[in-house]
């Protein structure tokens, strides 16, 4: 793959500081990580250009909210840095495999995420993303 042009990387931040704002906000995070990856919202940031993208975590959180009928508040909690990683990674994963934002969640929910932080952060993106969709392959297998 070459390397993401900047306005990628943005996006990819972008997202990061959506999660994170969810979290400042009081969402459940596993709740707003589900509803997110499966919705118009994200499925906005998948397109090739849509005014979302450079709207802002902030915009991007009301439409979603909106979307929605109301996120879930209180409830489980991740870390910051859970939270940041784990919106990160999801929109490189779209960049990187072209996969959409409803197919990455189905292979690495925001459990898996979550688990997965402590031993994948440190990891190159790419190489964390690989290491994800080989852990759900061989979790397939065993069924």
């Amino acid at each position: 793959m070459e390397p993401l042009t900047l306005e990628k990387r943005q996006l990819c931040d972008i997202q990061g500081r959506l999660f994170e704002l969810a979290l400042k906000n009081g969402y459940d995070c596993p709740a707003f990580i589900e509803a997110f990856m499966n919705s118009k919202a994200a499925a906005a940031l998948d397109d090739i250009y849509d005014r979302l993208q450079w709207a802002g975590e902030e915009y991007i959180l009301e439409e979603l909210n909106e979307e929605v009928h109301g996120l879930k508040k209180a409830g489980t909690t991740y870390t910051v840095e859970v939270m940041y990683w784990t919106g990160y990674t999801y929109r490189y994963w779209h960049y990187y495999t072209q996969e959409y934002s409803r197919e990455i969640y189905e292979i690495a929910d925001a459990e898996s995420m979550n688990k997965c932080w402590l031993g994948f952060h440190t990891l190159d993106v790419e190489m964390a993303i690989d290491d994800l969709k080989e852990i759900y392959r061989q979790k397939r297998e065993v069924k």
